[in-house]
């Protein structure tokens, strides 16, 4: 982990928030080549849940969120973790982190009772902060796809099965955030709610699991680095009836990296008026403050139904340090010099390609180097960028090191006969084509 760290540091992947001030825990910002990758990483899950299908549309709603919703869906009375206080050191820890009744920081055995500690941000809405109008932080992306769901099915006649994603922030105030960026306080996820009729709920709950692991393989993660972990009934979530756990194995250990949950028709339920004539067959309470019917009415029998959900749930942060940690590799050289490489796929790299003029202060090799990166950036393929540092040796090695998976060279031979050298950053080998064979190559090479 700390040479990942490292690495994102140095090249500027992801840099500590508030960095000059002290920073603050569990915060961090993405830095030029981070958000890149960030980026496409939520493109290829974009693009895999809602271009390659025409089950799915997309959503993207609000942060801040009515205190009622939270409410209804469980939250304000779910939503917390047991802490307990070290009274030698003044560590705080959550209760499931502590082993042997022992402080992970001092060893002392002197810890508090344990104690309820809400983990969602509250804020004030209006001018006046006087606790009577206030909003969370959303904790989860779901609640505000489940309270649009007659929205999207007005605005788009979808049939069941249909689903909805969103892709953006979330909000949890972790007592204890750890291991880089695998818990913080702030995170994006990429989450689906995927409607079913009940009773076809434990089909798709397997489909969906096997969609999502050939998704992260596709991603360049190794199945072998993949394990299946059914949540035991006394450790499920509030609304779940099962949940799969995909777990890799980080730096640090395994741990979640996608979580796929049967939700039933809790979260509907939970947020429609009128349950006892939609036939709700999970424990919700009587939901008095919408006037809202979540239902699909069944075309032959006419009777209205609350479909079941299944959600598959990856953190955007955690696909992250996942695809990093396995695509990272260091190599030792036929001349005893090492190479760190970050073998990402083309799809993923946050550059896809580097122009390089072989002397910096030529200004014909800089200005065809240009020309090249012009027309290879209007495919709109990803990033390219024209890297003149003067040493061609040097460039390949920091660009072996960021995850660019084609450097072009421009060298005086060019200037005669339109040629370039074309390096692949797996294998380092080289080939000589011409630069009007480049866009075809470039595309070819790409293709997702």
């Amino acid at each position: 982990m700390e040479e990942l760290v490292a690495l994102c540091k140095r090249r500027g992947f992801i840099f500590q928030s508030n960095e000059i001030y002290g920073g603050l825990q569990g915060l961090y910002d993405y830095g030029p080549l981070g958000v890149e990758l960030k980026n496409n990483i939520k493109q290829s899950w974009w693009r895999s849940m809602v271009y390659d299908r025409d089950d799915i549309e997309g959503l993207d709603a609000s942060i801040l969120t009515n205190p009622k919703v939270l409410k209804h869906s469980g939250h304000e009375d779910t939503f917390s973790d047991p802490m307990v206080d070290c009274r030698s050191c003044k560590a705080r820890w959550r209760e499931d982190h502590i082993e042997s009744s022992k402080c992970p920081s001092c060893g002392s055995e002197d810890m508090t009772e344990p104690r309820p500690f809400n983990l969602m941000f509250k804020t004030s809405l209006g001018p006046i902060d006087d606790g009577s109008s206030f909003a969370y932080l959303r904790p989860e992306t779901a609640q505000q796809i489940f309270t649009n769901f007659k929205n999207v099915l007005d605005s788009t006649s979808k049939k069941l099965p249909f689903g909805i994603v969103q892709i953006g922030k979330a909000f949890r105030n972790e007592i204890t955030p750890r291991n880089f960026i695998f818990r913080v306080r702030e995170f994006e996820q990429m989450e689906l709610e995927f409607f079913v009729k009940p009773g076809e709920d434990e089909h798709w709950h397997k489909t969906w699991l096997e969609n999502r692991l050939d998704w992260w393989e596709k991603q360049g993660i190794d199945r072998e680095n993949l394990e299946i972990y059914d949540v035991p009934q006394e450790e499920l979530a509030h609304y779940s009836k099962s949940t799969l756990d995909i777990m890799y194995k980080f730096p640090h250990g395994t741990e979640e990296l996608e979580g796929i949950a049967n939700r039933t028709d809790f979260d509907l339920g939970s947020h429609s008026k009128n349950q006892s004539e939609l036939n709700i067959s999970s424990n919700t309470q009587e939901n008095t403050d919408s006037n809202a019917k979540l239902a699909v009415q069944d075309i032959e029998t006419k009777e209205w139904v609350v479909p079941y959900v299944i959600e598959p749930s990856a953190g955007v942060d955690r696909g992250f340090l996942a695809i990093l940690n396995e695509a990272y590799s260091k190599e030792v050289l036929e001349d005893g010099k090492e190479r760190v490489v970050l073998s990402f796929k083309p799809h993923l790299s946050p550059i896809k390609a580097a122009i390089i003029p072989l002397k910096r202060n030529n200004e014909e090799l800089v200005e065809l180097a240009k020309n090249i990166k012009n027309s290879l950036q209007a495919l709109q393929l990803g990033r390219v960028v024209v890297e003149n540092s003067g040493n061609i040796g040097k460039s390949y090695r920091r660009h072996d090191e960021i995850g660019t998976p084609l450097c072009i060279t421009v060298d005086f031979e060019s200037l005669e006969d339109g040629t370039v050298t074309v390096r692949d950053r797996d294998s380092m080998e080289q080939q000589r084509m011409a630069s009007s064979d480049l866009a075809e190559y470039f595309k070819n090479y790409l293709i997702f």
